[in-house]
C-alpha cells in the first residue's frame, strides 16, 4: 500500500525536527484556531475556493508537488524492493515550513489537490509532511469549481485513495528507470544531454516509422474515370464486369473511353433512402486537444495550459470568479445527470423540443478514468458570445469549442434524404450519389471538419436513357502516408494506448526541445538525430520502443489503479528483462570506449587524457575521466601555416552543412581569412596572396585570389 513506502531522507528531516528545542512545549500553548485549512495545487484555484468557503476556512497552495524523486541520483532502491527515495524538493522549503505552521494551528487540514493520479500523489506527500493519517477524511475532491460543488466536497471528504498513489508511484518509478539508465549510454554512443524515456521513445519510433514509410513509398498509376451527363450531374466508374474498377494505365483508360462511345447510358436503379448524423460524444482530454489542434491551431501544450485556465477559475464580469469548465483531464465520455438536465432546459428554450434528445456515449476503451466526467462547461447557461469580455481571446476560443461540443452532444441527429444511382453502359457500371440535408440537429450549433455538400442529382427512373456530354478521364497516383500532426499523433498515442492523454502535450515537447522532432508546417518530422536515438534504442532495449509493450504497460498501471495489482510486483516483471538488457548495452558501451583512441591533450580541468570520439559533427576530444569530468574541446589540427592576416595557426575545419574539409584562421570569429583548398604557405608572386593545394588526383599549386591567374603544377 501506498502509506506503507519508506522515505529515507525525510526520516533524517523528521527526527532533526523532533530534536528542535522546545518544539513540544511550544505547541502545548499554541492557540489552535477554529479556520479548516484547505490545501489545493494553484494559487488562482485558491482565491476563488477562498471566496466560496468564507472565513472559516483557510485555503493556501502548495504550488505542485514538495517532494519528489531526487535529480541527482536514481533515486530508487532496486536492491531494496524498488523503494523510492524521496526527497523534498528543492526551492520548496519555505512553502513547506508555511503549511506546516498553518497546520499546526488549523482545526482540521483536509487535502483539496486534482482528481487525478497526480493529485492523489501530491495529497499522499503533503500528508506524510504534515504528519496527517492518510487513512482518515483528509482528501477532497471536485470535478468542477463552483460554489455549490466546492462546498459539497469539503462536507464529504475520503481518506487518501492508495491505489491511486501505487499508480502514480508505479509511473513515477518506471520512467526513472528508464529514463535514468538509457540515457547516460546515448550520451556516450550519440551526444551528451540527449534522453530516452519510457513513453516518449514509443512516441518517436511512432514518428520515425512513418518517416520511413513516407521515404520508401512507391507510387502507384490509376485512372480516375467519370461520365458527365446533360442531366447537371456526375457519375463515376465503379464496376467493370461486375468488380470493382481498377484502371491502372493510359492505355487501358483509353480502351475504355472507346467501348463507352459507341454504348448507351442506361439507368439501371434508382434507390431513395434516408440516413442520420449522431453527434459526437463531449469532449475527452484527448478528443479536445485533436480538436483545438484542427479548429483553432492550438499546440497540445498550449490547449492543456488554456483549458486548466477555464478550470481553475476566471472572473467574470457581474458574477465574480468561477471554474468554467469540469475537469480537463478525463478519459470518459461521461456525463452527470444534472448537466443533462441543464442542456435539455437550454436547447429545448433556443431551438424547441424536436432538438433535444437523450444521447448515451460509452468509452471505446477502459474506464478507469469514469470517475471523472467528459469536460463540459460547469453551467452550459454561460454562453461563450455573454462572457466574451471577459475572457482572453485563446480562453474564448477554447470555452467557446468545449461549450458547443457538449450542447451538440445533447442534440437530435441530423437528418438527411439520400439517393443513389446505378448507371450501365456494356460491362461498365457508373454510380451518382446525392444527399439533401432535411433537419440539421446538432450541426446546428457545432462545425465539423467535413463540410455537407449537397449533390443535386434530378429525378430519374430505372430504364431512362442519359445523354453524356463529356467522359473525364485522369491520371492520377496514389499518395504516400501524411506525416503526424499533433492531433493525428495524439489520435494515435489514444488509439495505441501510448502514456495518457494528461502527458501528451509534455512527450510532444519533450520530443521538439531535444530536437529529436521539428515542427514543420504544422506537422512533425524526425530529425537525424531522432532516427539515430531511435536506431540504437531497437537494437538494445526493443521493449521500450514497442508500442505494443508500451500499451500493455499503461493498461497494467490502470489494475494498479483500481487495486487489482501490486505496484512493486510489476515493477519487478519489468526490470527483470530490462535490467538484463542494460547490462547487454553497457558492455557494449565499455567495450567501445576501450577501444578509444587517447590523444596526446591532457585535459586541462582534471589533468587526465583526453580520448579521441566521434560525434554529429565529427571528431572531438573527450575527457576519460566522464562522468565525473564532463570536459570536452574540438580536435584542433594544424597545418604548418600561419594566417597572412593576424599570424594564428590556420587549421583544419569541417563545414556543420555540407560536412566538407575547409581551411580556417584559428582566431576565428576575429579573424575570418579561411580557404577551400589547403594553404601552402607560400605566396603568390604576382598579387602576394596565399598559395594554396587543389584536391584531387591531378593537385597544382594556385593563387587564392579567384581574380589572379598564377598557376603552377
Amino acid at each position: 500500500m501506498a502509506k506503507t513506502v519508506k522515505d529515507k531522507t525525510e526520516k533524517k528531516t523528521t527526527k532533526k525536527t523532533a530534536q528542535t528545542p522546545k518544539k513540544k512545549t511550544a505547541s502545548k500553548t499554541k492557540k489552535v484556531s477554529d479556520k479548516t485549512l484547505i490545501i489545493v495545487e494553484s494559487p488562482s484555484k485558491a482565491k476563488i475556493i477562498s471566496k466560496y468557503l468564507g472565513s472559516k476556512y483557510k485555503v493556501n497552495a502548495s504550488v505542485g508537488h514538495l517532494r519528489d524523486l531526487p535529480k541527482s541520483r536514481l533515486g530508487v532502491d532496486v536492491s531494496n524492493n524498488f523503494e523510492p527515495e524521496y526527497i523534498n524538493i528543492r526551492g520548496k522549503a519555505e512553502k513547506i515550513r508555511e503549511l506546516k505552521k498553518e497546520a499546526a494551528t488549523a482545526k482540521k487540514v483536509l487535502l483539496a489537490t486534482d482528481p487525478d493520479r497526480e493529485g492523489e500523489a501530491i495529497s499522499w506527500h503533503l500528508a506524510f509532511l504534515l504528519g496527517i493519517d492518510p487513512s482518515t477524511d483528509c482528501r477532497v475532491i471536485f470535478n468542477e469549481i463552483n460554489k455549490e460543488t466546492v462546498r459539497e466536497a469539503v462536507n464529504s471528504p475520503r481518506p487518501i485513495d492508495s491505489s491511486l498513489v501505487d499508480a502514480q508511484q508505479a509511473r513515477r518509478v518506471l520512467d526513472r528507470l528508464v529514463g535514468y539508465q538509457i540515457s547516460p549510454l546515448l550520451w556516450k554512443k550519440v551526444s551528451r544531454g540527449l534522453s530516452g524515456g519510457r513513453v516518449q521513445s514509443a512516441a518517436l519510433k511512432l514518428i520515425c516509422d512513418r518517416e520511413n514509410e513516407i521515404i520508401n513509398f512507391v507510387p502507384e498509376e490509376y485512372w480516375y474515370i467519370a461520365a458527365d451527363f446533360r442531366d447537371g450531374f456526375v457519375a463515376e466508374l465503379s464496376k467493370i464486369n461486375g468488380k470493382k474498377a481498377k484502371v491502372s494505365s493510359e492505355d487501358q483508360a483509353n480502351s475504355i473511353k472507346n467501348d463507352l462511345s459507341t454504348g448507351s447510358f442506361l439507368v439501371k436503379s434508382v434507390k431513395q433512402g434516408k440516413r442520420q448524423s449522431k453527434p459526437y460524444a463531449p469532449f475527452t482530454t484527448s478528443s479536445l486537444q485533436q480538436d483545438a489542434s484542427i479548429k483553432l491551431g492550438f499546440q497540445t501544450a498550449k490547449t492543456m495550459q488554456i483549458a486548466q485556465q477555464l478550470y481553475e477559475g476566471v472572473n467574470i464580469k457581474g458574477i465574480g470568479p468561477r471554474g468554467l469548465v469540469t475537469y480537463i483531464r478525463t478519459d470518459s465520455v461521461r456525463i452527470s445527470e444534472q448537466a443533462k438536465f441543464s442542456a435539455k432546459e437550454y436547447i429545448n428554450d433556443k431551438f424547441g423540443e424536436n432538438y433535444s434528445h437523450n444521447n448515451v456515449f460509452s468509452n471505446k476503451n477502459k474506464a478507469t478514468q469514469d470517475a471523472h466526467e467528459a469536460i463540459r462547461p460547469s453551467d452550459v447557461n454561460l454562453e461563450p458570445q455573454n462572457i466574451k469580455d471577459s475572457l482572453t481571446t485563446d480562453q474564448y476560443k477554447l470555452y467557446d469549442l468545449i461549450w458547443k461540443r457538449f450542447l451538440a452532444s445533447q442534440m437530435s441527429a441530423a437528418k438527411y434524404d439520400t439517393l443513389a444511382i446505378s448507371i450501365e453502359n456494356g460491362k461498365y457500371e457508373f454510380k451518382a450519389t446525392g444527399s439533401r440535408l432535411m433537419f440539421d440537429g446538432w450541426k446546428k450549433i457545432y462545425v465539423t471538419g467535413d463540410k455537407d455538400v449537397e449533390i443535386k442529382i434530378p429525378e430519374l427512373e430505372q430504364g431512362d436513357v442519359l445523354e453524356l456530354l463529356n467522359l473525364i478521364t485522369e491520371q492520377k497516383f496514389t499518395q504516400p502516408p501524411s506525416r503526424y500532426t499533433e492531433a493525428g499523433l495524439v489520435k494515435e498515442m489514444e488509439d495505441k494506448n501510448i502514456g495518457r492523454p494528461s502527458t501528451y502535450a509534455s512527450i510532444i515537447s519533450v520530443l521538439i526541445a531535444r530536437k529529436y522532432v521539428k515542427r514543420e508546417k504544422k506537422t512533425l518530422v524526425p530529425t537525424k538525430l531522432g532516427f539515430d536515438v531511435i536506431s540504437i534504442l531497437q537494437v538494445y532495449f526493443a521493449d521500450i520502443v514497442d508500442v505494443d509493450f508500451t500499451g500493455e504497460m499503461e493498461d497494467n498501471l490502470d489494475l494498479i489503479e483500481l487495486g487489482k495489482r501490486d505496484w512493486k510486483q510489476v515493477i519487478e516483471v519489468f526490470y527483470k528483462d530490462f535490467s538484463e538488457e542494460l547490462k547487454i548495452a553497457e558492455q557494449e558501451v565499455e567495450r567501445i570506449e576501450k577501444e578509444v583512441v587517447l590523444s596526446d591533450e591532457i585535459c586541462e580541468l582534471c589533468g587526465r587524457p583526453m580520448a579521441i570520439k566521434d560525434g554529429r559533427f565529427g571528431k572531438f576530444l573527450a575527457c576519460t575521466g566522464y562522468p565525473e569530468c564532463k570536459n570536452t574541446k574540438p580536435i584542433v589540427k594544424t597545418i604548418g601555416v600561419k594566417c597572412p592576416k593576424c599570424g594564428k595557426d590556420i587549421i583544419e575545419r569541417k563545414s556543420r552543412k555540407t560536412g566538407k574539409i575547409f581551411y580556417g584562421c584559428s582566431g576565428y570569429p576575429e579573424c575570418d581569412v579561411s580557404y577551400w583548398d589547403k594553404p601552402t604557405g607560400e605566396f603568390c608572386p604576382i598579387c602576394g596572396s596565399m598559395v594554396v593545394q587543389t584536391k584531387g588526383k591531378n593537385k597544382i599549386k594556385k593563387c587564392s585570389n579567384p581574380e589572379c591567374s598564377f598557376k603552377e603544377k
